[in-house]
């Protein structure tokens, strides 16, 4: 049809008023209209899901504010391609001292994939105001950012996009013939509408490029939910990277689910994550600590119930190996809880930070020389078949520590 780009590019919004979703910022109240009314953007961070519009806001900003726009990539780019962006901005606010409005947007995509060192570059030129930042990342802030560079920046938290809005979107697409697909005349299945929804993880841009296969390659013209299927090939979708923020959130859902014996919710994360190819070992692994964080000694079994479920799903591996996991979950969450061990271990940790060096008592220390037992070193302590201990009652504990009591327990429930 002669249109340029793909579908998600061409529908993306020219103002704020057609941008889908986050109305906690962009909303007639929302902190970043106001700052574009009040021309008083600063470097910011937005941190949310893929395709929940952090670059297209980014683009708005800049357009609305009539700022010059980089883009750089935190894969692809680097510090030659940064200092390139620095110096045009230098040349262009030397050539425009006297144009109070003008400003250069610098945005980085994907940023927590630039190292310390990058980051460390972009700092001074954030600093003085030579270009604003505005990063875009699916990764927490607080552990990706350096500490230096986030205290110059807003940071924005975008949520996915809701079920109405993406389906907003959608209809746009269909019915818009400039430049969506609405020159097809197509409409959607509500079922394969849905699909399409959940299959696309919330994933806006996913989603478009979806419907625009769906629309311009099969025949028919009513969108079907055998075609999702078949565009997706999947049977689960979502957002689940091993190595992303999403990740840490299921499994301790996962782990916070057991330890409040809510078994249903328990299986749900374990399926979530089983579906979007998690490693069944880590899982295992996870419910070992569990056993012993969580159950203790409430049930001295679940340790070992743990332990032998990781060698069953080592040995039998997947599809089969969900069972065994299956088994185990419903197990551990079933079981009495107790938080006695990691409390003993704590307050016996903090003891040690206290008192890091006080002497071990006499009658507990080994003493492999005459000079030592007549110093009294191992005096007063025997052991027998019938009995192990101090012949008088002596303190395990350093003196300084008699009496003291890290394990107990009354927390079981």
């Amino acid at each position: 049809m002669g249109k340029s780009g793909n579908l998600a590019y061409r529908m993306r919004p020219q103002t704020l008023d057609d941008y889908a979703g986050q109305e906690q910022l962009v909303g007639p109240n929302g902190i970043i209209r106001k700052m574009i009314e009040n021309q008083t953007v600063s470097s910011m961070i937005f941190w949310g899901p893929p395709g929940s519009g952090k670059t297209t806001l980014a683009h708005l900003i800049a357009k609305s504010i009539n700022a010059d726009f980089h883009i750089l990539s935190g894969v692809t780019s680097g510090k030659a391609d940064l200092l390139n962006i620095v110096k045009e901005a230098q040349n262009l606010n030397a050539e425009r001292s006297t144009l109070k409005a003008h400003k250069t947007i610098l945005f980085i995509d994907e940023i927590h994939r630039w190292n310390k060192a990058q980051q460390d570059t972009l700092l001074p030129y954030v600093e003085n105001g030579t270009v604003i930042l505005i990063g875009a990342t699916t990764e927490n802030p607080s552990f990706e950012i350096i500490s230096a560079l986030l205290s110059r920046c807003r940071v924005f938290v975008l949520k996915s996009l809701e079920k109405e809005q993406l389906q907003t979107i959608i209809q746009k697409a269909l019915t818009d013939k400039k430049n969506g697909i609405g020159e097809y005349e197509k409409k959607i299945d509500p079922e394969a509408e849905a699909l399409l929804i959940r299959f696309s993880g919330g994933d806006a841009r996913i989603m478009l490029n979806a419907l625009e296969m769906a629309v311009t390659t099969y025949n028919d013209k009513k969108i079907k939910p055998e075609t999702i299927k078949d565009i997706f090939q999947t049977k689960s979708a979502g957002l689940y990277d091993k190595k992303a923020d999403e990740h840490y959130n299921i499994i301790s859902a996962f782990i916070k689910s057991m330890r409040g014996s809510d078994v249903n919710a328990a299986l749900y994360y374990l399926m979530r994550m089983l579906e979007n190819g998690e490693d069944p070992k880590f899982i295992a692994r996870r419910m070992i600590i569990f056993a012993s964080e969580d159950i203790g000694m409430a049930d001295r079994g679940a340790l070992i119930q743990a332990n032998e479920a990781f060698e069953a799903v080592t040995k039998i591996g997947m599809p089969e190996a969900q069972l065994t996991l299956a088994h185990i979950v419903i197990y551990l969450t079933s079981a009495k809880k107790s938080r006695a061990v990691p409390n003993a271990l704590a307050k016996a940790k903090e003891a040690v930070y206290e008192f890091p060096n006080e002497p071990v008592p006499l009658h507990l220390r080994n003493a492999p020389t005459k000079l030592m037992k007549e110093l009294g070193y191992a005096k007063g302590y025997s052991w027998s078949e019938k009995y192990v201990g101090s012949d008088k009652n002596l303190s395990f504990l350093p003196e300084k520590l008699k009496g003291k009591i890290y394990y107990i327990v009354k927390n079981e429930k």
